[in-house]
């Protein structure tokens, strides 16, 4: 099923979903370093920004292709995981990364997609923006495939 704008509508199978979402984004040290966070979030989607900083810089003044692959992954997750029920986690299996242009700007968003929700393994488009004064410009895309973890939650009580 689609909405009007052709955007995919999914159904998650936990209305809790969005707190679980950020509690589990708030327990990833990493995301926390490189000042991460979850900018839209909603069933099927996920937004990450990560703003510019001289600590995820490469030695030209971009911002480093591991942070962007990181930034796609992430997002992909997360899009995933709003679609899993509360005692599910996730787990990326695989993704491709095409880096098309240097990430430069103020910051770089992260915007995943969720392509096909399966029982076992959900396939995510990601594309990631820099944002130089305003303008976006489309620096990478990624394909992820993720497993679903049945009964496996990721948080730490379960």
């Amino acid at each position: 099923m689609s909405s009007n704008d052709g955007t995919p509508e999914f159904k998650t199978r936990d209305p809790d979903f969005e707190a679980r979402v950020r509690d589990s984004f708030t327990r990833q040290n990493f995301m926390m370093t490189i000042g991460a966070r979850i900018t839209d979030l909603a069933p099927g989607r996920c937004e990450i920004t990560i703003p510019h900083g001289d600590h995820i810089t490469q030695q030209h003044g971009f911002i480093h292709g591991g942070v962007v692959g990181t930034a796609a992954d992430n997002a992909a997750g997360y899009a995933a995981y709003t679609l899993m029920a509360a005692k599910d986690s996730i787990l990326t299996v695989e993704y491709k990364l095409n880096l098309m242009a240097p990430a430069e700007g103020e910051c770089i968003i992260a915007r995943a997609e969720v392509l096909r929700p399966g029982r076992t393994l959900t396939i995510v488009r990601t594309d990631v923006h820099a944002v130089h004064e305003g303008t976006e410009s489309l620096v990478a895309t990624a394909m992820v495939t993720l497993i679903r973890m049945p009964g496996m939650s990721d948080h730490p009580t379960g």
